[in-house]
């Protein structure tokens, strides 16, 4: 596994362990964060990977925002340049077809809601801060926020918080959606862990596939409905099929081969 500048990557036999490494900045976003998470997805093979978990380092903050010193003068081209490049950044995490789950501990603000958002899942523990401050700043969000929360918690409250800049606690992340389950302090890594390796003993294609065809609701290129029926077709097709379906009638585990 290569070295990056501002993260922190751990195989763990397929589990891939990514820590923000920026404590003294609250693990804020910046250009070099960009430059590691892009050259890590790029370079994982699906494959070989069981899924992905993303933390932050310390106990302050899972990414408490972006870097506002490199974009404050940016002007129109260079901040659009930007924001760009961390929508395609954040849509290949959202696209990859492994679970990729964002274990957040502390603030989770700006740019690091968004990357939270843009992983499959969200593990918390009780001292989570969810916000998009970024009408404080005379801005929008600019890596996909002012869309993603809305597929995650409905228009009426992300309207609320995005027009307010208000945070919300893990409690009300949950009740909104926004988490999927709260742990104990400390405990939001080995949690999200535990749900990848649960995850991973099931069929590796239908997994990739369900994640695609999730993300193909909100994409308006596609039509959901017809992706899912081509997809069953197609799956039904697969040695992992025949497999699971013996296993069952056979009242024993599958044996996937992702095949």
């Amino acid at each position: 596994m290569q070295t990056y500048n501002s993260i922190l990557v751990e195989d763990l036999e397929g589990l891939i362990l990514v820590t923000i490494n920026r404590p003294k900045a609250l693990n804020a976003l910046n250009t070099s964060v960009f430059d590691d998470l892009e050259n890590l997805m790029n370079t994982l093979n699906p494959a070989q990977v069981k899924g992905i978990v993303i933390t932050g380092s310390g106990e302050k903050a899972f990414a408490a925002g972006a870097d506002i010193s490199e974009f404050s003068s940016l002007g129109i081209d260079g901040a659009q340049n930007m924001s760009k490049r961390g929508h395609d950044i954040f849509f290949q995490i959202e696209r990859f077809p492994k679970p990729v789950i964002a274990a957040v501990n502390g603030f989770a603000l700006g740019g690091g809601c968004e990357l939270a958002m843009a992983c499959h899942m969200r593990v918390v523990g009780p001292n989570a801060k969810f916000g998009q401050p970024e009408v404080n700043l005379g801005i929008v969000p600019g890596y996909g926020g002012s869309q993603r929360l809305i597929q995650l918690i409905g228009k009426g409250k992300a309207m609320e918080l995005l027009l307010t800049g208000n945070m919300v606690s893990a409690d009300e992340a949950l009740n909104l959606g926004l988490a999927n389950v709260i742990t104990e302090e400390g405990g939001e890594v080995e949690k999200a862990k535990e749900l990848i390796l649960r995850i991973s003993k099931k069929a590796p294609l239908a997994i990739g596939e369900t994640i695609r065809l999730v993300n193909a609701y909100f994409d308006k290129s596609q039509e959901g409905f017809s992706e899912e029926v081509k997809t069953f077709g197609a799956l039904s097709n697969t040695a992992d099929f025949k497999e699971g379906a013996s296993a069952f009638l056979e009242k024993r585990k599958a044996n996937f081969t992702g095949k």
